[in-house]
């Protein structure tokens, strides 16, 4: 792997709680407009300018992209953004539940990813690879960072210890309660390591946000083509990655709801279930599953433990061993008659950040009428599956925490 130091564009100490931010694509423009109301250091007047036009205006405008730009500028001569004299790498940290993950924030090589040693296990929209397509060219910055994992490394683990046990630059938590610390690796030595230990690294992997790689990486090839003078050494060759040992990230549950029992009643879907499943009737406390291959069902005010029997999975296949798998194939499709995860209505999906009692609520609520909760994806799973070069079906893994945004933003000039 080819990694490289770069000059992070970083807000000053006492204004970095007010410009980070969560990601673009985890909230919508309403939502948005109500976090950054009051506060004109919020980044989302970057990543979802939307919010400074009146309400319903197309987020996908040409006069949107437009103001990102406006914005970033405006944050840069203000001072709310200003840029390191020297090319580093960082340390950015994040606390929930009371477990902390350290991440090293690096430039990633577009090459990489453009030849499969950044290795993905979804698949991406190009509709939404075009609009990050445009929000990076309008900038010409990678304005938030993609999320990768790699496999565990004592020599990293080592440096990335002795810098955390200094003072971090940042040090705040947000309102969702996460911690998040973060610190400049300025050391001559200590970027040389890091920058040698990734060059021995075969693969890294994108734990989260597919379509901000493919955006990035494909603006980089694309000013590469375009520069008469390319020369490989160029910023727009990297984009920025934050990049953990695998060793430390949390794969939370992914769960699905359903609008209805596809005309069968409660008595006729259980004994659908019970040809390829072990069913057992838990009552009305919240059941949560076990262990691989075990299913949380909520029906008509009743927990079930669904249980696939052998020979309905095969723990040798990447794909066939997810439990997402089975569950798309032995209930959604089969009994339900859901074939397309991606455009069915009659299915929606609710990460495990909100707990099983929102899948209860929903189907109690009468909008649902059954639920479907699933033992989460190890990250060994994730990663055999982009060895293999498999994808995984729509909506497997859900990371938390969320990295947060606009703590350092990376240019390409």
């Amino acid at each position: 792997m080819k990694v490289k130091p770069f000059m992070g564009i970083r807000p000053p100490k006492e204004f970095v709680k007010e410009v980070a931010s969560r990601p673009y694509d985890v909230l919508n423009s309403e939502e948005a407009r109500q976090e950054a109301e009051g506060n004109e250091k919020s980044l989302y007047h970057i990543i979802k300018p939307e919010i400074d036009f009146p309400v319903g205006k197309d987020e996908h405008d040409a006069d949107v992209y437009e103001k990102a730009a406006e914005n970033f500028q405006k944050f840069q001569d203000k001072g709310w953004l200003v840029q390191d004299e020297k090319s580093m790498y960082y340390v950015y940290a994040q606390t929930m539940n009371g477990k902390t993950q350290y991440g090293l924030v690096v430039g990633a090589y577009v090459d990489d990813y453009m030849t499969g040693k950044i290795k993905k296990h979804e698949l991406t929209r190009r509709d939404k690879e075009e609009d990050r397509m445009k929000h990076v060219r309008v900038n010409d910055a990678n304005i938030e960072p993609v999320f990768f994992a790699y496999p565990q490394n004592a020599e990293l683990d080592a440096i990335v210890s002795r810098i955390t046990a200094g003072t971090p630059e940042y040090d705040f938590v947000s309102v969702d309660g996460v911690g998040h610390h973060f610190w400049v690796v300025s050391d001559t030595k200590d970027i040389e390591d890091i920058t040698h230990i990734f060059t021995e690294m075969p693969a890294m992997y994108i734990a989260d946000g597919h379509h901000r790689s493919a955006a990035a990486a494909l603006v980089g090839a694309e000013k590469a083509k375009n520069n008469t003078d390319h020369k490989g050494d160029e910023e727009y060759n990297y984009f920025m990655a934050v990049c953990f040992p695998d060793n430390q990230l949390t794969i939370i549950d992914y769960n699905r709801v359903v609008k209805d029992l596809n005309g069968l009643s409660d008595e006729a879907f259980l004994d659908k279930l019970k040809e390829n499943f072990i069913v057992e009737e838990k009552g009305t406390e919240i059941y949560k599953p076990a262990k691989l291959h075990n299913f949380a069902m909520f029906l008509s005010g009743k927990w079930y433990s669904l249980t696939a029997k052998e020979g309905t999975y095969n723990d040798n296949d990447p794909i066939g061993v997810l439990d997402v798998t089975i569950s798309s194939n032995l209930i959604l499709d089969e009994i339900l008659g859901i074939k397309d995860l991606r455009s069915d209505k009659r299915i929606d999906f609710v990460g495990g950040i909100r707990g099983l009692g929102e899948l209860k609520k929903r189907v109690d609520s009468g909008e649902m009428r059954v639920a479907f909760a699933l033992y989460p994806v190890s990250m060994k799973q994730l990663m055999d599956i982009a060895d293999t070069g498999n994808i995984m079906p729509p909506k497997t893994t859900w990371f938390e925490p969320k990295l947060r945004s606009g703590l350092v933003i990376h240019k390409l000039t």
